[in-house]
């Protein structure tokens, strides 16, 4: 039985003047009141439309629920514990709020969590100092990153190690990643660690954006909001998949829709791909000779779309893994550069990092130097770059500049952010 339908028998529906107080829970048969896997999701959401100030919850939730700020929560255990607040009227606040358990900084009075956990290192690629170069740049500025190269190369060992070295995340960041982890029935952590997901090249629709029988259920996308979403072996992912990606990657959004509902879920993601150059995966060898046929090479470029490959800013070709390659850079210096990088972001009073900015945030933030501005002018006609390229030039452009610690983009910038555009 629900707690509020309890606690109206047991008071005889008699009236109460406490304006906006809520209350949420599940009676059990001994008396107690329970939660439920909703109910996080529930309360944030109604915090975020401004709905909720106060609410009487169930004690066994306050572990989850007193990480959400700016609500105060009454804490019940039993039926008989939320009569006694009625009857004596006493409706103070008896949860203390979390304090997160990780290393913080704050910028124009906004404090920001990250952590210096590194489960897998940089240190332990060796080589490939440019795809590390655009690795370190796709992370400061959550910029959608492509590497292609032959199998073996370090692809997969790039991408795995990009979570760690993520910008901080603020309080909101963290509570949107619980609450989707909840909706999938997972109980969160509530770590300053950005996800990670990383479905198979055979995952359904479903799976991946959400849905299925009955009732939707949250897809891979969703679950990666505010983190990575790594797709390895992409040209192995149906056509379906790849093109549905092309909303969340504009809108930051995914859409499901069902008969009875519509549910929408944040899908605020960096996209990070891989693929081998071809079939057999030799294309790019100097040792090995290529297997495949020129028809078969065409089509397995062909399975990406032009509309697809432009909502991506950063391509890298990785480089052949030669026996004296070493080890040149650690994740720790890495992400002490992106965090740098993002106190530049957030000084400028960006509300979005570099890589998510809108058409007229690009305009007031990405500024060029004269000379970067001749540049791009004579890059645009040369390479023949559309809107969507030279806005993604410019992003990546200010996000070099962070790293670089410059005011405006300048000339080395705005060339090594062309250095990464995808070749036609």
């Amino acid at each position: 039985m629900d707690l509020s339908l309890a606690l109206l028998v047991a008071l005889n529906k008699k009236a109460f003047a406490q304006e906006g107080l809520f209350v949420f829970g599940e009676l059990g048969l001994d008396g107690r009141v329970k939660s439920s896997s909703m109910l996080f999701p529930l309360i944030l959401s109604l915090k975020e439309q401004g709905l909720v100030k106060r609410a009487i919850v169930p004690k066994e939730s306050i572990c989850h629920l007193s990480h959400i700020s700016g609500v105060d929560f009454i804490a019940v255990e039993t039926l008989n514990d939320a009569i006694l607040l009625f009857k004596e009227g006493k409706f103070a606040s008896n949860v203390q709020h979390f304090e997160y358990d990780a290393k913080s900084l704050i910028l124009e009075n906004t404090s920001y969590y990250y952590e210096e956990k590194y489960e897998s290192d940089f240190k332990e690629v060796k080589g490939q100092n440019v795809a590390k170069r655009a690795a370190l740049i796709a992370a400061a500025g959550m910029h959608n990153f492509f590497m292609e190269g032959n199998p073996g190369c370090g692809k997969s060992m790039i991408a795995k190690r990009i979570k760690d070295i993520l910008p901080p995340m603020q309080e909101e960041e963290l509570l949107s990643v619980a609450k989707h982890q909840f909706l999938d029935g997972e109980t969160p952590t509530f770590k300053a660690i950005r996800p990670m997901r990383a479905p198979h090249h055979t995952a359904t629709s479903a799976s991946v954006f959400g849905g299925g029988s009955g009732q939707a259920k949250i897809g891979e996308v969703a679950l990666a909001n505010n983190g990575i979403l790594f797709f390895d072996e992409i040209p192995h992912f149906s056509k379906q998949v790849l093109e549905a990606m092309r909303e969340p990657l504009s809108d930051r959004k995914v859409h499901i829709a069902r008969v009875n509902a519509k549910i929408e879920y944040e899908a605020d993601i960096m996209f990070v791909a891989a693929q081998n150059p071809c079939p057999c995966g030799n294309l790019l060898s100097k040792v090995k000779s290529c297997r495949c046929s020129e028809m078969e090479i065409k089509r397995y470029a062909n399975k990406l779309s032009d509309p697809f490959l432009d909502r991506i800013d950063i391509f890298v070709v990785m480089q052949e893994v030669q026996s004296e390659d070493k080890s040149d850079v650690t994740s720790k210096v890495m992400h002490q550069a992106v965090i740098e990088a993002f106190k530049m972001q957030k000084s400028r009073g960006q509300e979005r990092l570099n890589g998510k900015l809108k058409e007229e945030e690009i305009e007031t933030y990405c500024l060029l130097s004269s000379e970067a501005d001749k540049i791009l002018a004579s890059a645009i006609g040369k390479f023949g770059l559309s809107h969507r390229s030279i806005a993604s030039v410019k992003k990546i452009g200010r996000t070099i500049a962070d790293l670089n610690k410059n005011e405006k983009i300048e000339k080395k910038d705005i060339l090594e952010a062309l250095s990464y555009r995808r070749r036609k």
